[in-house]
């Protein structure tokens, strides 16, 4: 047993979870060593870690989809985070996984991400074309190992080796001869599973779908199926919320399904065997094929829909051109920010400062150093 971790853990994990699963005990540890906390195991303390990060607290006022000046119903990227962590939760203990580990990278999982959602991204990743570009998930690691300072010892949030590792394998889920471990597969899944089910549901909340269009859709005309063998009379909001419902357990149920075969067909008893299997946490076949009818939908009716175009341009616009500003004044940047320009350039610290920002503070910004 490594006696640097506190041994309560190490018991109950021996107890509770699958030998596939990643134990506390074999953790590669942190960049930074640490002495042993006396009753959290690494995974907590990086949970925890993220959850008190001013990163985290930002996601609060980052758009996921749809902008905040859109209503209040629908998911912000903080909401998005923690439904992820919720369904992964889920699909870990199901799976005997370790659950601390999930949420840690669940939690971690967009902290990387600029406001104004994917189109904040695209922008600095065209204002960084020629300095490498910019990518959701590479930022994430930056903030966890660079950006965030809350520790005197040592920059970042200083996370255990298996929760960066996990981050790092988001950058290209192509790289590397092994797979990842199976948490950090049920995080992947998990993303999938929430906001496939969860930006339809506030499409038809901001009204920019109607739900006999989503009917139309295969996963969605099933789930619908499902629902009213087992309720007689809803109306069109039971009717929705219970179809939402269905879709994720449908996905979760079946993301379980799949990987207990899996392993039981590959004779999977160790991480080892994880790393040297095909990803197992995967959806069926017929799953994948109804979850891809869904996706081509959503992205043709609700990612291109007008209303969401128009606040993106905007967006896109106020970006561009602060980055053009800072870019042009370095000596504008807060100190933190400037700090960073010898080691890594002004267009590298331009992209940290504007992809910290929230949605409100950027386009109040935008308006004070440009609009005044």
């Amino acid at each position: 047993m490594n006696a640097t971790q506190p041994d309560p853990v190490f018991a109950r994990e021996a107890l509770l979870l699958a030998p596939y699963a990643m134990h506390s005990v074999d953790t590669g540890g942190r960049k930074h060593p640490e002495p042993p906390h006396p009753y959290r195991g690494p995974y907590q303390r990086d949970r925890d870690r993220i959850v008190h990060s001013a990163a985290f607290r930002r996601l609060s006022h980052k758009t996921q989809v749809f902008t905040g000046d859109m209503g209040d119903y629908h998911r912000t990227r903080l909401t998005h985070t923690l439904e992820v962590a919720s369904i992964a939760r889920t699909l870990a203990r199901a799976l005997r996984l370790n659950e601390d580990l999930v949420e840690a990278l669940a939690l971690a999982h967009d902290l990387g991400h600029p406001p104004f959602g994917h189109s904040g991204e695209d922008v600095l990743d065209e204002c960084l074309r020629d300095h490498g570009g910019f990518n959701h998930n590479a930022q994430a690691l930056r903030v966890v190992e660079l950006l965030e300072n809350r520790y005197p010892e040592y920059p970042g949030l200083n996370l255990s080796r298996e929760v960066l590792d996990g981050q790092a394998r988001r950058i290209d889920k192509r790289a590397g001869e092994v797979s990842p471990l199976l948490e950090v597969q049920v995080v992947d899944a998990a993303d999938s599973i929430a906001y496939d089910s969860h930006d339809a549901d506030d499409a038809l909340e901001l009204r920019l779908l109607s739900l006999p269009q989503l009917l139309e859709v295969p996963l969605w005309r099933d789930a619908a199926g499902r629902v009213q063998k087992r309720y007689a009379s809803l109306d069109d909001r039971q009717l929705r919320r219970a179809i939402v419902h269905e879709v994720i357990n449908w996905q979760v149920d079946d993301i379980r399904e799949t990987v207990d075969r899996e392993l039981a067909e590959r004779g999977v008893a160790s991480v080892a065997d994880v790393r040297r299997a095909p990803i197992l946490a995967a959806p069926s076949t017929s799953l994948a094929e109804l979850k891809s009818g869904l996706e081509r939908f959503l992205f043709r009716e609700v990612y291109r829909h007008e209303a969401v175009q128009g606040p993106r341009e905007s967006a896109r616009q106020a970006l561009g051109e602060m980055f053009d500003f800072f870019t042009g004044d370095p000596e504008q940047l807060p100190p933190k920010f400037r700090q960073r320009i010898a080691a890594d350039g002004v267009p590298r610290a331009v992209a940290d400062y504007l992809a910290g920002m929230t949605d409100r503070f950027a386009l109040d910004e935008h308006r004070r150093l440009l609009r005044s």
